[in-house]
């Protein structure tokens, strides 16, 4: 087994699978360590996928959660087969009254592709304003809700433009293969690669008139799920409306048509031998000499066993909350990797998420939402400077509607009650009031009825947002686990009641025809909920910011921590700003990016 690489790569999905198949292609020896396994779709196996279905429902035995000093010590758990077990690898998050709680939040996958996996597979860039929003606020924007100026002392603008990054944008979308359409989109493109999107659900008409009725442009949401052959990775579509299945997106699809990164970045370069996958294999540390060069990386195997490897370049692309852990556990054994990682005390500050919500209501008639991808329709209109300004915001963001939610009984039990996280949830058992005729009348009332609208947009970066590791708190190998402490600045709030408005106005006109009467049951952001200081969609952003200035940031603009010859960090901890849309594209587009700044080193 191979110990020398010219690139060795921590994580595999959108912060590093890019890098891996460019530089791959370009003959260098790659090493991508994943702490997952590897689960392949059928055309792979020659049979069935190694895809289980407990995505859908935690079908494994009840568990209670054992991390001690937590709040919520002896609560039931559910595992996926995708996920760490809670009470091996806990995140810990500080919630509204003080105390701690063990979660899963952060966490999208640990598997081969990572949180491509299993995300819903919205594809959308950042707008030109999103790379620039210091710039953008600091000439006299008229902000609500930011008592203490804080907007204008915190914002960045992003050491790259998105002119800079939009060559890269265009090649994410032609390598990972993506549908939609491009017309009334506010983001410029120099290259259309986007496939033919398949019909919309008949339930999404409402939404696509109230966009109509209120004005706001529309288009069909991009999405990483291939509706024709896709040349570049080598799959093949077999035509008409076969992945139109909510399964697709929200779940491990054991066809291949989501393109996550496995299918569309790693399997293509897989059996080249330059190219090695190591799987379910943790990486412990990281080496450095005093010159400022990363020497060793250090894991343990699927057996346990410690083993290490050295690579000229080394890449950190394990999620952001993970990446920092892992950058802040190595100081803890290096004080020379210490003194460089922390020369500005900056690790871990500044954690990004999105301020996210959107309106929910029940519309006329009843539609298999299973027969769906993710999404149908977006728009921009709440992303351009106009809407901003006159509504006193900081920054704008993407509004699209989110077909395939609750697409069967036991997804409606999911969210139904929910009281913390990812696979802990009440559910219909603890409602007692959802028993016999009452419980037929609620699946009657909302199976295949109810109709959301989301939104995803830019949180205000704060300092005192961060990633830590937590000064009790173990996982199985005896190490600090990650501890999430984060608030909602109050424009954040503001922000999210704005764009929740804009939601349940789109369901509110579509419902009735554009009369604009049509009732909305629920709306809002997600600071609400009971556990809205943990709610972060799994969208894992800041904590390792980059920038122009050493002084003000973790990375140089090509991603290089500053005082490191070697170190590279791609996944969503770059992030300044955590932009006006979901991440996953702009991870992979600067990761493309990365790539080549990387081939002109080796």
């Amino acid at each position: 087994m191979a110990n020398d690489f010219d690139v060795v790569i921590i994580g595999s999905g959108a912060g590093g699978a890019p890098i891996a198949n460019t530089l791959v292609k370009a003959g260098k020896s790659v090493l991508v360590l994943e702490k997952g396994p590897l689960y392949r779709t059928q055309d792979q196996t020659g049979g069935l996928s190694d895809f289980k279905r407990d995505e859908l429902l935690a079908t494994g035995a009840e568990k209670r959660i054992r991390v001690d000093g937590a709040a919520n010590y002896g609560e039931s758990y559910y595992s996926s087969h995708v996920e760490p077990d809670l009470n091996d690898e806990p995140h810990i998050y500080r919630s509204f009254d003080g105390r701690d709680r063990a979660t899963l939040e952060g966490y999208t996958a640990q598997v081969v592709g990572g949180g491509t996996q299993l995300y819903g597979a919205v594809s959308l860039r950042f707008s030109p304003d999103d790379f620039r929003l210091a710039s953008f606020n600091s000439n006299g924007n008229s902000l609500r809700n930011d008592p203490n100026g804080d907007v204008k002392r915190e914002a960045r603008d992003w050491p790259i433009t998105y002119d800079e990054l939009e060559p890269y944008y265009t090649k994410a979308e032609q390598l990972v293969g993506i549908n939609g359409t491009r017309q009334n989109q506010l983001k410029p493109a120099s290259r259309d690669f986007y496939m033919k999107p398949l019909e919309p659900n008949p339930i999404s008409r409402f939404v696509e008139m109230g966009m109509d009725a209120l004005g706001m442009k529309r288009y069909r949401t991009p999405l990483a799920v291939i509706t024709e052959d896709h040349p570049p990775s080598g799959r093949t579509y077999p035509g008409g409306d076969a992945a139109k299945t909510g399964f697709v997106n929200r779940y491990g699809c054991p066809m291949g048509w989501k393109s996550n990164t496995w299918v569309a970045l790693l399997a293509p370069v897989s059996d080249r031998p330059n190219f090695e996958l190591r799987t379910n294999c943790t990486v412990t540390h990281l080496e450095c000499d005093n010159s400022g060069k990363v020497t060793k990386v250090r894991y343990r195997d699927a057996a346990g066993q410690a083993r290490e490897v050295s690579g000229g370049i080394v890449v950190v692309a394990c999620s952001a909350i993970e990446s920092v852990r892992l950058l802040k556990l190595t100081a803890l054994e290096s004080a020379e990797f210490d003194r460089r990682i922390n020369q500005n005390d900056l690790l871990g500050k500044y954690f990004l998420t999105h301020c996210f919500g959107g309106a929910e209501a029940i519309m006329p008639g009843r539609y298999d939402k299973s027969i769906s991808l993710d999404s149908d329709w977006a728009t921009d209109s709440c992303a351009g400077a106009d809407f901003i300004r006159s509504n006193g915001l900081w920054a704008g963001g993407a509004i699209y509607n989110n077909t395939s939610d609750q697409c069967l009984p036991v997804s409606l039990a999911r969210t139904h009650g929910s009281q913390d996280i990812d696979t802990i949830w009440k559910s219909f058992v603890e409602d007692t009031s959802l028993t016999g005729e009452r419980l037929a009348s609620f699946l009657d009332e909302n199976f295949g009825t109810r109709l959301s609208v989301s939104f995803m947009a830019n949180q205000v970066p704060l300092k005192t947002n961060r990633i830590e590791l937590h000064p009790t708190a173990r996982d199985k190998w005896g190490r600090s686990v990650a501890y999430i402490i984060k608030e909602w600045h109050p424009h954040d709030r503001y922000l999210m009641d704005v764009f929740a408005e804009q939601c349940a106005r789109i369901l509110r006109f579509g419902g009735d025809g554009g009369k604009g009467n049509y009732p909305v049951f629920e709306k809002g952001g997600v600071y609400q909920a009971e556990n809205g200081l943990a709610r972060i969609a799994n969208h894992i952003l800041g904590g390792a910011r980059f920038g122009k200035d050493r002084n003000d940031s973790v990375l140089d603009p090509n991603c290089r921590a500053w005082e490191f010859d070697n170190l590279y960090v791609t996944d969503g901890a770059f992030m300044p700003t955590s932009g006006g849309a979901n991440p996953t594209l702009t991870i992979q587009a600067n990761s493309f990016r990365v790539a080549d700044h990387l081939l002109s080193r080796l």
